[in-house]
């Protein structure tokens, strides 16, 4: 039989908040009946407190809701955080010591030394530091956080390619306005052009993809020894990041063994059937002109990265594409998938 688990959101009035309510819409483990925002949309019905912004029309069962501010009172013990980082902090770490599992989007305390940044078909085993964190902070509760949205499309490319030993990676991307949030950059900034900055972008994705495919062992974390160099654009794309990839590899696989190790891919989630996790988490295109945000990024329901143009690289070993969406794996199912993980893991009651 399926759990029935009640849910709820922090900071749900904003964009993120609005994709953990589109993708919790029909979830069949977890129920939303609890949103929280700040106190000028406290007390009123989520449907009034919300402008909208995404496609399609607010899901029924949200849009009666009444909005309460984020303080844990009523909540569910299982929330999901969209709070901006300004306040992320202290919001989170009130509901953890209240008792509450907080998984996370917002940046804040992902590379603390006591919380896992998680990826559930790469770095499962990252969960066991939540008995420490729980001992050294006296919190009944826990934090759980996913990555940055590019660092996870990176992550997912990168980690079937472990087993050939990951010395060195150079990586640029090709990022979504919609990671921008809303209203995001300025039209007159983002049409027709390139923007080569995304503030912080860059400094998260290296240290982010050290502790994701890094250890945990005797108690902690231990980064993965590789060198992450990155360059952030922000293009004008809707939906999905595109990131391009030269790796330097310590073994010397063909091109047949690395196609091979991102189709064969595959871990704890897909083993457990859990509800949003892909059947194929990463996705080798053939075509010599894909994967395409505007052509790819829907498929599988947002939750699998695709991969494609594998070729020889003249300075590092060899290079490749690869494709994922950043609200949705990079974001909002991010973190379901994280829940999904911690309740087959017995860590959520």
């Amino acid at each position: 039989m399926h759990p029935s688990i009640e849910v709820g959101v922090l900071g749900a009035t904003g964009m993120v908040g609005q994709h953990f309510v589109k993708f919790l819409a029909g979830h069949p483990w977890f129920k939303l009946t609890w949103v929280g925002a700040s106190d000028r949309s406290a007390g009123k019905k989520y449907n009034e407190a919300t402008s909208w912004r995404l496609g399609g029309t607010m899901p029924e069962g949200v849009a009666n809701l009444t909005v309460e501010e984020c303080k844990p009172g009523n909540a569910p013990k299982l929330v999901f955080s969209a709070t901006d980082a300004s306040v992320a902090t202290e919001i989170e770490q009130t509901f953890a010591k209240a008792g509450h599992s907080v998984v996370s989007n917002s940046r804040n305390h992902r590379m603390e030394a006591d919380v896992p940044l998680l990826v559930p078909e790469i770095n499962p085993g990252h969960l066991q530091v939540l008995a420490a964190q729980k001992a050294k902070r006296g919190w009944s509760g826990q934090i759980v956080t996913n990555p940055n949205c590019s660092t996870i499309v990176l992550t997912m490319g990168l980690a079937p390619l472990k087993p050939f030993g990951i010395q060195r990676t150079i990586v640029t991307t090709l990022q979504a306005i919609s990671g921008a949030g809303y209203p995001g950059v300025p039209s007159m900034d983002i049409t027709a052009n390139v923007v080569p900055y995304i503030g912080m972008e860059e400094e998260k994705m290296e240290c982010e993809t050290q502790k994701i495919l890094g250890e945990f062992t005797n108690g902690s974390f231990h980064a993965h020894p590789m060198g992450v160099s990155a360059h952030c654009n922000r293009v004008p794309v809707i939906d999905g990041h595109t990131v391009t990839i030269s790796v330097d590899l310590a073994s010397d696989p063909s091109e047949a063994d690395m196609i091979d190790a991102f189709n064969n891919y595959r871990s704890l989630p897909q083993e457990r059937n859990l509800p949003s996790a892909p059947k194929q988490p990463v996705i080798y295109m053939t075509e010599r002109d894909r994967p395409q945000p505007r052509r790819d990024v829907e498929r599988e329901n947002g939750m699998a990265v695709f991969t494609g143009r594998l070729r020889k690289c003249p300075v590092l070993d060899y290079k490749f594409i690869a494709l994922g969406h950043n609200t949705v794996r990079g974001a909002a199912g991010a973190a379901v998938l994280n829940a999904e993980l911690m309740y087959s893991e017995g860590l959520l009651g």
